[in-house]
C-alpha cells in the first residue's frame, strides 16, 4: 500500500478488525496488512515474575514512566536489523502518539533510557507493538510495568501479534485468529482510559503485584 492512502484514522480502524501493518524493513517503502491464523496475546493476570526480575526491579534504582520520550523508545524499538518500522509507520505511530492512541512505556535508570515498549490502545484493547532493552532486563521491566498499568486501568485484552519464546517464557500464550477476534470485538467497544490512573512510580508495589500472579 502506497503511503499516500495510509491514514492515523485508517490505522485505527485495521487494528479495529484485527489487522495491523508490517514493512520488510526500514528502507521498505512499502506496509503490508497482516491479520495471522494464530495471534499471540498476553493473559493480563498471566505475567511470570522471575525472581532475578524481581531482584532488579526491586534493587536496581530503576523508574518508569508513561508517554516520556515516546520518540526514543520508538526509535530505540526501530534500531535493529530486522526491523519492521519503516519511515510511514513512524510517522503514523508519532501522529496517533499524539491523538492519544499511542502510548510508549520507559525504564530509566537514572537518566538512561534502559529499556522500553510502545503500543496502541483502542478501548480497553491495548496493542502491544515492539520493545527493546539498552540494558540488562529492560525490555522485561518495560513489560512488567506496562501489564500492571493496564490491569489497573481495567484493560481486557493485550495483543501481542505473534507468539515469540521470549514472550512465551514470560507468560503470553496462542490463541486462534476466531478467538481472538472475538476477544476484540468486546474490548474496543469498551470504554476505557489508560490514563484512569497515573503510573505505578514504585517498583517494589509492581513486584508485588505481579510476584502474585506468577
Amino acid at each position: 500500500m502506497s503511503d499516500r492512502a495510509l491514514t492515523p484514522e485508517l490505522l485505527l480502524g485495521a487494528y479495529a478488525a484485527g489487522i495491523f501493518p508490517m514493512a520488510e524493513s526500514a528502507d521498505d517503502p512499502n506496509v503490508h496488512w497482516v491479520d495471522p491464523r494464530q495471534r499471540g496475546v498476553f493473559p493480563l493476570d498471566g505475567f511470570h515474575m522471575s525472581r532475578s526480575l524481581a531482584r532488579r526491579m526491586r534493587r536496581g534504582n530503576v523508574h518508569a514512566t508513561l508517554n516520556v520520550a515516546f520518540e526514543d523508545i520508538l526509535d530505540g524499538c526501530a534500531a535493529r536489523d530486522d526491523t519492521w518500522i519503516n519511515s510511514t509507520i513512524r510517522a503514523l505511530v508519532l501522529d496517533l502518539a499524539d491523538r492519544g492512541h499511542a502510548h510508549a512505556f520507559g525504564v530509566w535508570h537514572g537518566d538512561r533510557l534502559v529499556g522500553g515498549m510502545y503500543g496502541l490502545s483502542l478501548g480497553a484493547a491495548f496493542f502491544g507493538e515492539s520493545m527493546f532493552s539498552a540494558g540488562t532486563d529492560g525490555s522485561k521491566m518495560a513489560l512488567a510495568w506496562a501489564i500492571d498499568h493496564l490491569r489497573r486501568t481495567g484493560f481486557a485484552l493485550f495483543d501481542t501479534q505473534f507468539l515469540t519464546d521470549h514472550l512465551a517464557s514470560l507468560g503470553a500464550v496462542e490463541i486462534t485468529r476466531r478467538e481472538y477476534h472475538a476477544l476484540l470485538r468486546e474490548a474496543v467497544e469498551a470504554p476505557n482510559n489508560i490514563n484512569a490512573l497515573p503510573l505505578e512510580t514504585d517498583p517494589q508495589a509492581v513486584v508485588q503485584r505481579m510476584t502474585q500472579m506468577s
